[in-house]
Formats: structure tokens, C-alpha cells, sequence
């Protein structure tokens, strides 16, 4: 059975989020899915079938962090994506039929892929008890996501204070039903992004992912409130990094990256 490792929202090895992505002629059993993402041993893995032609999608697809299934991810769909057009199983554009409903990726000529998630609703709130702590940073201002994606969006000063974090993991797997996302807006306006993240999520078995597309549903409409703008970049990543373009549409955020296979094998199991 075939496996690969897919660097995800770069376009260089070793950087970016990797995923792992296996193409099956159907879903195994739950079980088998949980112990193969276990294995792999990264923030997802993406396991993918096709369904039969005529259908509102092409591919059923599914993610699993080494713990638990989720209901969104945006790299390993963006990886999985990749896959199907790098190994020419798919041209154009693909549906996949998802938790999260019908999410589309566009293959470009130029290498990028576009994918269609839905825009995630932000819900101000009060500084949560020990979020600041959590942290070990000033907390500008935090919005819910609880409705989509489950994450806490948490704005802190600068960009200088979202790169140098060092959370208490413990104490934040407490705080959100996912992750907590920390963002700031870029500290130059030449320096090719407009805004930066990380991404925590120990909730669900991760204590950081390197590049959440998911995250940037939300991200995006955050500071395109900010800027006044509908198309942006967001930088993303402590160790690993990668950059994610998107554009709000409304009830619709397109996020857009490239993709390179690292890894190339079998799965004996």
C-alpha cells in the first residue's frame, strides 16, 4: 500500500507542515486508521478514496492526528490534493466529501493549489482565566471559533512575542475544544506577509503544528476586518514554517499554498 509525506504551504523539503497521505479503494475500519496516523506519527494524516462519478464530490477524505480524527484540516487536504494531481490521478479541480462538508482544491498551472473551506465566525471574549499565563505572554485581545473550527484566536502585541513563545502546554490543553492561535500582525510591510501565527493544539494530541490551514478560515477574516483588505498573506511556524495566501469570500475563505512530496514508500500493514 502506497504512503507518502507531503510538505505542505511551501515549496521546499523539510519545511512547511507535513502530512501523511494514503489514497485506499475504501475506508478500513476505524481502528486501522487511528494505529496507521499513530504510526506516522504527524499533526494529520489524510486518508482518501474515490466515489463514483455523478456525485456532488470526487473523493471521500478524512484526517486523523496521532489521537483522534478532526473535523478540518486544511495541509493535509492541501497535501492530499497534491498527490492526486502530482501523480496525474486527478486534474483541475477536486471535491472532497469531508466532515466539514464539500471542500474544493484547484490545482494552478504555476504549482499552487486553492482550496474552498468555510469561513470561520469569530465571538469576542473576555481574557480567559490563565490564558495569558498559559502563554507567558500579554494578551491584546481573544475571539472563539467554538461554531467552526474550535480554536481560541488570541492577538498578542507584536510579531516578536508570537515568535519567541514558549507555552505551558498542560495548562493550555484546558483552555480550547482544539487549539489556541496566537497571531500578530507583520512587523514590517515589506516583508512579503501580512500577519503571523502559531499554532497549539495539545488538546488533540499536538503540541504545536508547524502551518494550520485551517486556522487561517478564521485568521483571514480577522484581519481582513484589520486591513481592509480581502486578500492577504499569513506566515505561520515556530521550528517549520510556510506561508499561507488567502482571500475572504464571504461565508467562503480560499487559502492557497504549494505542496512537495518528500517521502515515497510502502505501509506493510
Amino acid at each position: 500500500m502506497r504512503i507518502r509525506i507531503v510538505d505542505a504551504f511551501t515549496d521546499r523539503p523539510f519545511s512547511g507542515n507535513p502530512a501523511g497521505v494514503l489514497l485506499l479503494d475504501s475506508f478500513p475500519d476505524d481502528a486501522w486508521l487511528r494505529q496507521v496516523a499513530a504510526e506516522v506519527n504527524l499533526s494529520e494524516t489524510a486518508f482518501a478514496h474515490p466515489l463514483p462519478a455523478g456525485g456532488d464530490a470526487d473523493w471521500a477524505l478524512r484526517w486523523f492526528t496521532p489521537t483522534t480524527e478532526v473535523d478540518m484540516c486544511g495541509h493535509a487536504t492541501l497535501a492530499t490534493a497534491h498527490v492526486l494531481h502530482s501523480t496525474g490521478t486527478a486534474d483541475g479541480t477536486v471535491r472532497f466529501a469531508t466532515r466539514s462538508g464539500v471542500l474544493a482544491a484547484t490545482a494552478e498551472a504555476d504549482g499552487t493549489i486553492t482550496m474552498d473551506f468555510p469561513t470561520s465566525s469569530l465571538t469576542p471574549l473576555p481574557l480567559p482565566d490563565g490564558l495569558a499565563k498559559a502563554l507567558g505572554a500579554e494578551v491584546v485581545a481573544v475571539h472563539d471559533t467554538a461554531a467552526h473550527i474550535g480554536d481560541l484566536v488570541v492577538e498578542l502585541r507584536d510579531e516578536a512575542t508570537v515568535r519567541s513563545l514558549a507555552p505551558d502546554f498542560v495548562a493550555l490543553k484546558a483552555l480550547s475544544s482544539r487549539g489556541v492561535i496566537a497571531t500578530a500582525a507583520a512587523e514590517r510591510p515589506d516583508c512579503g506577509y501580512d500577519f503571523v501565527s502559531r499554532g497549539f493544539f495539545p488538546a488533540v494530541g499536538i503540541d504545536e503544528d508547524p502551518v494550520t490551514g485551517s486556522a487561517h478560515t478564521a485568521l483571514a477574516p480577522y484581519w481582513s476586518a484589520r486591513f481592509g483588505r480581502e486578500d492577504l498573506t499569513g506566515f505561520q511556524g515556530g521550528a517549520r514554517t510556510g506561508l499561507v495566501r488567502t482571500r475572504l469570500r464571504g461565508d467562503r475563505t480560499l487559502l492557497t499554498g504549494k505542496a512537495v512530496t518528500v517521502i515515497d514508500g510502502d505501509l506493510h500493514a
